[in-house]
């Protein structure tokens, strides 16, 4: 597991209706809070601010194909104008276990990353692909 040591947030949010709001940089819009875009938001700034990755390289909420299913990757990092890293985010109280796994490698069968990163806000995984085959990390690389 790796430890995420997340910045201070710095986010606009508003309440209407009743609903708690934020102000999503990267799709320029305003989202509903809801745990699991808690957990987005704090891992997109963590991405940003810590690990150097370039917020222009950053989709949120991509929408792939997998087979003739349509789907959304919570984050997608682009290097060289190619998917580098995909991140799958769920709320804190879900437990990250072999369904958010298979899951993610679905995603991959489209998009092929190198990395791949599963993470509920406390718990945070990391893989790395590699010849065939898939090695934990202890560390996230940072974009160089």
């Amino acid at each position: 597991m790796i430890k995420i040591d997340y910045p201070s947030p710095a986010f606009r949010t508003k309440t209407e209706d009743g609903k708690d709001w934020l102000f999503d940089t990267f799709r320029k819009r305003w989202i509903q809070i809801t745990p699991e875009e808690w957990v987005r938001q704090n891992f997109l700034q963590w991405l940003v601010q810590k690990k150097g990755i370039p917020a222009s390289l950053i989709a949120v909420e991509k929408e792939i194909k997998v087979g003739e299913l349509r789907k959304r990757c919570d984050i997608v990092v682009y290097k060289s104008s190619i998917p580098w890293i995909i991140v799958e985010c769920k709320e804190m109280d879900v437990k990250l276990n072999e369904a958010v796994i298979k899951q993610i490698l679905n995603y991959n069968i489209s998009l092929r990353v190198q990395y791949l990163i599963i993470t509920n806000g406390s718990d945070t995984f990391a893989f790395e692909l590699k010849d065939g085959n898939i090695e934990m990390l202890y560390e996230i690389p940072g974009f160089e």
